[in-house]
């Protein structure tokens, strides 16, 4: 069991039935009040995120979440295909509600890590940043940074984000798929 003092960034613990891990968390107390423990937690089933206070009276279980890395193989039709490293034959599929947006900035044949409770898959951990190759952009012209600079790119997973001028079709440039966003040009075209 778990204080309300336990609840650091990174635990994942059992609140309301379900898998929660704590993203942040602060320690508040008023005069003549009780201590209470402010936290922003994430669900792990379904994403959300809840900003609770806790009181010091209050214990929880600590999840037995597993981990276990797998092969993003490919997505059709709101069902994403994973399989087991070792054994490529063992598959699983997962439906796109439980992926982030992390998805669709990650290559097929990728190395993810499939989160485990009670022997279901409830979660995909995405890596952070991913090396994608510009499929198509508009091309620069010179003087045009009247809109600051950036133009729109589709990457070859076929997401489309905002780059800096000088990224031409081709290039491979590295994207952080937690934000969406550009990070830095790998290689050039």
């Amino acid at each position: 069991m778990l204080s309300y003092g336990e609840l650091k960034p990174g635990v994942v613990f059992i609140y309301e039935d379900q898998p929660f891990t704590v993203l942040s968390s602060s320690f508040l107390r008023k005069q003549q009040r009780k201590p209470v423990m402010q936290t922003e937690i994430k669900s792990l089933t379904s994403g959300k995120i809840l900003q609770r206070n806790f009181q010091m009276n209050e214990s929880f279980e600590e999840a037995d979440i597993e981990k276990e890395n797998i092969r993003y193989l490919y997505n059709n039709k709101g069902e994403w295909w994973f399989c087991d490293l070792k054994n490529p034959g063992k598959r699983l599929s997962v439906s796109s509600e439980i992926i982030s947006d992390a998805g669709k900035y990650t290559k097929e044949n990728s190395e993810v890590v499939a989160l485990k409770w009670n022997g279901e898959v409830i979660n995909i951990e995405f890596p952070i940043k991913s090396e994608l190759k510009v499929t198509e952009t508009p091309p620069s012209e010179k003087g045009n940074t009247v809109s600051g600079g950036n133009k729109h790119a589709t990457l070859e997973t076929g997401a489309v984000i905002t780059v800096p001028m000088f990224i031409n079709t081709g290039d491979i440039i590295r994207v952080n798929t937690q934000t969406g966003e550009y990070t830095e040009r790998v290689e050039k075209a």
